[in-house]
């Protein structure tokens, strides 16, 4: 069989993915076997891949493939995410591109032009997965607005209208102006802005006196009906019952007197706009203040402002100070640094408004999320985000869950022309509900966590909220609740929350057995990585340059989970060089000419022993690493079980030697042992490295069509002698002593040298001679009870080694190398001894510092005898 000499990542993920594919070895059905079942945080329909997906489905991947070898059944499910405000912004902008305005369609147009866009452009983030290898099983795929999940979220209104959890009210909102909707609290990105704080004189009525506020949105000033201080403050107390008259527009409005205002704070005087502000509107409630709104939901100055009406706000700010200083009006301007709301989804800067709108009340549904995630029902990873969960979870607000959107689920409440109110799953309902034919269904449409919060349960159940969970059905009932959900910490309330909410609401247990939270991807510099920054490569570019294997890598090498991922496209090289260096121990061991009537050498007898052992080992420490989450140690400890110990030390103890430029035959019983061992790394490795894995696998032998590296059987821990593996770390150490010796005198790897040990202990691992002697190429390992004369010493543990000169070495040098050696040895031992004649140190010092201060000064006297012996050798 022909092996090409260099590894083809596009050959073999054009091969096997399609081929695993059309076995389906993804695809899942419930059976016998215990489920492993993960659902996909459902990326918004508008998205293509980015590097925190790449991040957020490698790690999936890796979970669930490893779960399919351990003998799961194992289910990805994928799907995504109707996403209102992005989905419908990318809408209205196509259609503005073909000279249409959405003002101008009705909502059946509207949402026309919405389905043929998301058939076009809505599966393109889910293909892109699969250039990575993600194993989801397809034929699940789902879509939050499908007929049958979108019905669940209408039943869930509906429902929890009845148990009077949802209410409808004006309430102060966070009010999107360009996507022209409300927004929850979560969904604003609070972000430090440069601000003038504008010190704004109010004229004090039938006086020449002024009241000076500081403001940061004088825009606003239109909207205040009062101007608020502190009853204590001194400065004020003259002015009870007096009135002040509002700049620009020439109101008369009153003096309020509430401990509210902060008598410290700027001016100790604050403008009241109930329209414009929540804790001005609770005040405005307070003391019965009319609201003035004073700006349209497009972030234009209104007709009730009275004046700069249809100016755009931030125009109307600066104009506002031209004028109010024109008028003497303005104290003093201070530049500041302040926190300033914007919308998560377009970017503007958030306007709180006053709005009708609906509400699901929070207190006592969100209590057994709190409680599952608090009694470790729910597990966090890592665990420091318990505290962020429990305190936002103890803060909670009722959740606005209504959008000014068409693309959507619309809210099924039904209107008649008296202003009765009726909720309903149809008009057929609400007609005999309202008693008339003419009824309207609530423009809105549900926030779009509304739905998704349901994900878990209608991916497998779309009639669980109809139904209840004794009639749940087979599906549901076998993979639920999941096991693992990846995400990111900064939906953790958002969706995580909610999740777990509706999950104990609609079955009473939680939707997922543990959280696995990612850090963010930031490039090397730690900025956040954006198009605007155009510091974020092509997912799929860098799959064309490294291939999917060394991206996989590339990404998890530096990922430890909940803390961020600084990114260098140089782990993705990395990644790239350990798939090379995989492809290139497999060349070797398939290029070995297997003897029929060749002997096992020692070495290699004692290599293989040593190499199972030492597989076994740390494939016990992978698992305790993959069982604690920790995947960025999961894959390193497999990188250097592969690269270091099987690459470096096993294969170069077994390879045959060259005798007359030509490689002699290989005994069968270490080739045969070899190949198991391969098979099991290349086990081991698939998770993280699906295709090449699966690609040496078929070349390995032949094999049958099912017999695919995918479903392979996840190697087992067998017991492990110690004493094998602290013998070999005793091997690699003496054979590194002697390269360095090589290397220090220039004596070339190819002459042959011999080392003598003085030990106490005398031969103890002595069955690992014949590994060291070819190691270290050496023409013989023999012991001895005295020191060796004009030789070269070292020490590992408590056993002396001496290698004897060779006639290559320049005696005078070698004393020259040694003296200084000498000499910084003494100082070294003189440091250390004064710190342990210290008393106060040694009466301070924890007793395990001492004794390492005391473990310096007995290696350095024995190094420093070890030499002195060398010199008088000499």
């Amino acid at each position: 069989m022909d092996i090409a000499k260099t590894y083809n990542p596009r050959e073999a993920e054009g091969k096997w993915y399609p081929y695993w594919t059309e076995k389906n070895f993804f695809k899942s059905t419930p059976d016998h076997r215990k489920a492993y079942t993960i659902v996909i945080p459902p990326p918004n329909v508008t998205g293509v891949l980015h590097m925190g997906h790449m991040l957020n489905n490698t790690i999936q991947d890796v979970l669930i493939r490893r779960a399919r070898m351990l003998g799961f059944n194992a289910c990805w499910v994928p799907g995504t995410d109707h996403a209102s405000i992005a989905t419908e912004a990318k809408v209205v902008k196509l259609l503005a591109d073909q000279g249409i305005k959405k003002a101008d369609l009705s909502r059946e147009e509207f949402l026309k032009h919405a389905w043929v866009w998301k058939e076009k452009y809505g599966g393109i983030i889910l293909e892109q997965l699969k250039y990575l290898g993600a194993s989801c099983d397809w034929s699940r795929t789902r879509f939050t607005m499908e007929p049958a999940l979108s019905d669940a979220v209408i039943d869930v209104f509906i429902d929890l209208y009845n148990k009077k959890q949802i209410y409808r009210g004006v309430r102060m909102v966070n009010w999107d102006p360009q996507g022209l909707t409300a927004v929850s609290d979560e969904e604003v990105i609070h972000k430090e802005t440069n601000s003038k704080l504008v010190y704004v004189k109010y004229k004090i009525e039938n006086s020449d006196e002024y009241i000076t506020v500081a403001t940061t949105r004088p825009e606003t000033i239109m909207g205040d009906t009062a101007v608020c201080v502190n009853p204590h403050d001194e400065r004020y107390t003259k002015l009870k019952g007096k009135n002040i008259i509002v700049p620009v527009v020439n109101r008369v409005v009153p003096i309020i007197f509430d401990e509210y205002v902060d008598a410290t704070f700027g001016t100790g005087a604050l403008k009241v706009t109930p329209a414009h502000d929540i804790n001005d509107f609770n005040l405005g409630q307070k003391y019965k203040l009319p609201v003035i709104d004073a700006l349209t939901q497009d972030g234009k100055i209104s007709e009730a402002a009275g004046a700069y009406v249809g100016m755009d706000r931030f125009a109307c700010r600066k104009q506002i100070i031209k004028d109010l200083q024109e008028q003497g009006l303005v104290e003093k301007i201070e530049e500041i640094k302040n926190k300033v709301g914007y919308s998560e989804r377009t970017d503007a800067v958030i306007e709180p408004r006053l709005s009708m709108q609906w509400f699901l009340k929070m207190e006592d549904i969100s209590k057994p999320a709190l409680e599952a995630v608090l009694n470790n029902d729910v597990k966090l990873i890592p665990e420091k985000f318990i505290n962020t969960y429990k305190h936002w979870m103890e803060n909670v607000h009722d959740w606005c869950i209504s959008r000014q959107l068409w693309w959507g689920q619309q809210i099924p409440a039904w209107y008649d022309d008296k202003g009765n109110t009726v909720v309903c799953k149809t008009k057929e309902e609400a007609v005999k509900l309202l008693k008339t034919d003419n009824v309207k269904q609530d423009e809105d449409v549900l926030d779009t966590w509304f739905s998704s919060w349901l994900w878990p349960l209608t991916v497998f159940d779309p009639d669980i909220i109809k139904k209840g969970w004794a009639n749940a059905n087979e599906d549901l009932k076998y993979y639920y609740p999941t096991n693992d959900l990846v995400t990111a910490p900064e939906i953790l309330f958002f969706w995580v929350a909610r999740m777990i909410i509706a999950g104990k609401e609609y079955t009473g247990q939680k939707p997922f057995n543990n959280v696995y939270l990612t850090g963010i991807v930031r490039d090397k510099l730690g900025r956040k990585m954006s198009k605007q920054l155009g510091n974020s490569p092509d997912p799929l570019e860098l799959i064309t340059k490294y291939g999917a294997d060394g991206v996989r890598v590339g990404m998890l090498l530096c990922s430890p989970a909940g803390n961020d991922l600084m990114f260098d496209e140089s782990y993705c090289e990395q990644g790239r060089n350990f798939a090379n260096k995989v492809w290139n121990a497999f060349r070797l061991i398939k290029g070995f000419e297997v003897g029929t009537n060749v002997s096992q050498p020692e070495a290699s007898k004692t290599a293989i022993e040593w190499f199972g052992n030492r597989l076994s080992e740390q494939l016990e420490i992978i698992n305790d690493h993959y069982s604690k989450y920790r995947m960025s140690d999961a894959l390193m400890t497999t990188y250097k079980l592969v690269w270091d110990d099987f690459c470096a030390w096993y294969l170069e103890i077994i390879k045959p030697d060259f005798i007359d430029g030509k490689a002699q035959p290989i005994d069968k019983t270490t080739y045969d042992a070899t190949i198991i061992y391969l098979e099991s790394l290349l086990k081991i490795m698939h998770p993280w490295m699906p295709f090449i894995t699966e690609e040496i696998w078929h070349l390995i032998k032949e094999r049958a069509e099912m017999d695919c590296i995918i479903v392979a059987e996840w190697p087992a821990v067998n017991t492990q002698n110690k004493e094998a593996l602290i013998a070999f770390e005793v091997v690699k150490e003496i054979v590194s002593k002697v390269k360095n010796i090589r290397q220090q005198k220039n004596i070339s790897p190819k002459e042959k040298l011999e080392v003598k040990e003085k030990s106490t202990i005398g031969g103890q691992f002595s069955r690992f001679d014949s590994v060291t002697i070819k190691l270290a190429n050496l023409s013989s390992y023999s012991y001895t009870k005295e020191k060796v004369d004009g030789a070269f010493s070292f020490m590992v543990l408590t056993a002396e080694f001496f290698v004897p000169l060779t006639g290559n070495i320049n005696v005078d040098e070698e004393k020259e190398r040694l003296a200084k050696e000498l000499e910084y040895n003494k100082g070294f031992l003189k440091s250390v001894q004064i710190k342990l004649s210290n008393q106060k140190f040694v009466a301070n010092a924890k007793p395990e510092i001492i004794e390492v201060e005391r473990k310096k000064e007995s290696d350095a006297l024995n190094k420093i005898r070890s030499i002195e012996e060398q010199l008088a050798s000499l």
